[in-house]
């Protein structure tokens, strides 16, 4: 019997067949219109880690990843752009504190998309972001490097390390305002439309009903640390849509065939190890799996491009754009133990050298 698919995972596909992928190429290269966003904000998919109380949808995991890979598969911008927001409904989710009832129904109901910057903890013990009280409230000092969604989102979860050596996240609208100003958006070699800025902080002050956790910084990068070891989802969505270039090509369909069994068997070892119930076990073997799945994504994405020829050098070709896409999801999310393990891997001898 064919069980159906997870209502969520036929919204995602219903939004990248009839919105994301027709777009893909002109948004890599013009921009994300309002349209793409408010199609997001409509499908459902904002809320798929939500509690149910509030709008939301408490999908399984295995859930949220399928609709991850197809939306990314689809047009890697704007799956940059949403999973921006997840963050933010789930440490609501998770808060005891008032403004979860302000903003989480808002956001599980996609009324509202956050983006998040909290990236410039894990320079610890630098401190990008430096928060103080002040006025009863907080003062956001320092430079935010990288801040994805600007122009697009409503709402943005801010992070700083505060003199106690707490990490502290706050809500603030996602506008230029007294002490937050905006960097023009980033030209990037790929997911430019993500629209990308950096943030200088001068004296940013939030009140105390925004905050959203308070904790110390070890016990937040406890939780944090394993996290970027798992392989994630977009790469095997990016992956996947390039394999389907080359079934549609004659001359590919082996090197398709061979590469989707490369795909399928990674894919299966890194989500049984993002299922182990202890996050900050089998790291050595996550690392491993998350470069196999660079590897495969490397190899689908380089080959979508010969076996286009010269058409994939015009920019307007998908093969490029997936390589380009491809190219970004290496270093997403990289932190200092990915890139040991990924640089050591590029380093090791291959078999046509041994």
């Amino acid at each position: 019997m064919t069980i159906p698919p997870h209502p969520l995972v036929t919204a995602a596909r219903r939004l990248a067949t009839e919105v994301l992928a027709p777009r893909a190429e002109r948004v890599d290269q013009d921009g994300m219109p309002a349209s793409s966003v408010e199609a997001v904000k409509r499908s459902g998919l904002l809320g798929i880690a939500a509690p149910l109380a509030y709008g939301g949808s408490a999908a399984p995991a295995a859930v949220v990843r399928e609709t991850a890979e197809i939306l990314a598969g689809a047009c890697c911008s704007t799956w940059f752009v949403q999973t921006q927001h997840h963050t933010p409904v789930t440490t609501l989710a998770r808060s005891d504190l008032p403004v979860r009832e302000r903003l989480l129904g808002p956001l599980a109901r996609g009324e509202l998309l956050s983006g998040v910057a909290y990236a410039q903890l894990r320079a610890h013990p630098r401190v990008p972001v430096r928060v103080t009280r002040e006025r009863g409230g907080w003062r956001f000092d320092g430079r935010v490097p990288w801040y994805t969604g600007w122009g697009l989102n409503d709402v943005m979860l801010l992070a700083g390390v505060t003199d106690a050596d707490e990490a502290l996240f706050a809500f603030t609208e996602a506008r230029e305002q007294p002490g937050l100003r905006p960097s023009p958006p980033m030209r990037l070699a790929a997911l430019t439309a993500s629209r990308t800025v950096s943030l200088e902080l001068d004296g940013l002050w939030l009140p105390e009903e925004a905050v959203a956790l308070r904790t110390p910084y070890e016990s937040w990068a406890v939780t944090d640390r394993p996290k970027n070891t798992n392989a994630s989802p977009a790469v095997f969505g990016v992956t996947e849509t390039a394999i389907g270039l080359l079934e549609e090509d004659p001359s590919a369909k082996e090197t398709a065939g061979r590469l989707r069994a490369r795909l399928d068997a990674v894919r299966r070892q890194a989500y049984d190890l993002a299922d182990h119930p202890v996050p900050t076990e089998r790291i050595e073997e996550r690392l491993v799996c998350k470069t196999r799945a660079y590897d495969v994504m490397r190899a689908a994405t380089t080959a979508a491009v010969v076996a286009g020829g010269g058409r994939a050098m015009d920019v307007r070709s998908p093969a490029q754009r997936l390589a380009r896409e491809g190219m970004f999801l290496l270093v997403q999310g990289q932190t200092a133990q990915v890139r040991a393990a990924h640089l050591g891997s590029l380093g090791s001898p291959g078999p046509l050298s041994r």
